[in-house]
């Protein structure tokens, strides 16, 4: 018997985020740190590396689409208690070296997971899939900022 090929749907993605970042959950566990706080090293990275607390808080809100900005607050805290990022007296945080290679390990620990759950499929199949989420990502973007 056999079965119809899925069909990527809000359920099949959902389900895959979580098995996925089930995977990056033990490579956090590794390193002491928690996925807030993973996000806000990765948010800080992809803007040049220093921002001032307000806007990495606001940025990582955005990104993780949650209200809870003590939360997110609270880890960039733990952060900077930790030794991972400094913050200055203008309220500016930005990477110390253990800060970044903490980012680099959980990118190299990302980065072989993803290797094994992408090995053997073609190319063309993941530019596809690349745009088909990319396209729904923008509509529900559209439909998030109408609300």
């Amino acid at each position: 018997m056999t079965h119809p090929a899925p069909v990527a749907n809000g359920r099949l993605i959902g389900l895959t985020h979580y098995a996925s970042r089930a995977l990056l959950e033990r490579i956090l566990a590794r390193t002491g740190t928690t996925f807030t706080q993973s996000s806000a090293l990765r948010t800080l990275a992809d803007h040049g590396g220093v921002l001032d607390r307000g806007s990495l808080v606001s940025l990582v809100r955005d990104a993780l689409r949650t209200t809870d900005e003590p939360e997110i607050a609270t880890a960039v805290e733990g952060l900077v208690a930790n030794g991972m990022l400094d913050m200055s007296a203008d309220d500016r945080v930005s990477f110390t070296d253990r800060g970044r290679e903490l980012l680099d390990g959980i990118q190299d620990g990302g980065k072989e997971v993803a290797s094994r759950l992408y090995a053997g499929i073609p190319q063309e199949d993941l530019e596809t899939a690349g745009r088909v989420l990319a396209l729904v990502l923008q509509r529900a973007n559209t439909e998030l900022a109408a609300a």
